[in-house]
């Protein structure tokens, strides 16, 4: 039924927008009851963003060797899913969802983005057993300044964002978190050293 619902939902945002899409429209084309869709998303954004961007599992951090290269696999992953039309249309509903909806906010938080910084905080995990950060970094800095910075360049700045670019963000997010491990290297918790 999972399936269904989230196969249905992509095919009617393809067809109709965003806009356009109903929680009703997904319920009859997809044979299902309304309170089915509703046991499992907070709502139609909710749906049609796990629909575009999140249904399928994470990437892995892709144990390339370095910190650049995971960074770099998994922002190319997430390229892939949100760069498309639809993940474009849905974006700037959910995000002013989030805004008004406090629920719906903390919802994303504990499972979508508490997912996400799972793989930032494996990534240098990783890369600080491999010696090459100096300690540990906050995972949702991290994941601020890559992912971050992607959905900026798509949702809000509307760049056209490219294999170039999306390389230019993964070397600059790598630089990024090396400087904060070595400016928190020996502070005790980790908090950054007073300037």
């Amino acid at each position: 039924m999972d399936h269904r619902i989230l196969q249905t939902t992509r095919e009617l945002i393809d067809e109709v927008g965003y806009p356009a899409l109903t929680v009703d429209r997904v319920a009859a084309r997809a044979g299902v009851g309304k309170a089915a869709i509703y046991r499992r998303y907070a709502s139609k954004a909710e749906m049609a963003f796990v629909a575009t961007v999140h249904e399928q599992r994470l990437p892995l951090p892709a144990g390339t060797g370095s910190l650049h290269g995971d960074l770099l696999a998994l922002i190319r992953a997430f390229h892939v899913r949100m760069a498309t039309p639809a993940a474009r249309q849905l974006a700037p509903a959910l995000i002013g969802e989030l805004a008004g909806n406090p629920e719906l906010g903390t919802r994303f938080q504990d499972t979508f983005l508490a997912a996400e910084r799972a793989a930032f905080a494996e990534i240098i995990e990783q890369a600080v057993a491999r010696g090459e950060l100096a300690g540990a970094v906050d995972p949702a800095t991290a994941h601020l300044l890559l992912l971050g910075s992607l959905a900026s360049a798509l949702y809000i700045l509307n760049l056209p964002v490219d294999d170039a670019m999306v390389a230019d963000l993964a070397t600059a997010a790598a630089a990024g978190v090396t400087a904060l491990a070595d400016r928190h290297r020996g502070v005790p918790g980790g908090a950054a050293e007073p300037r």
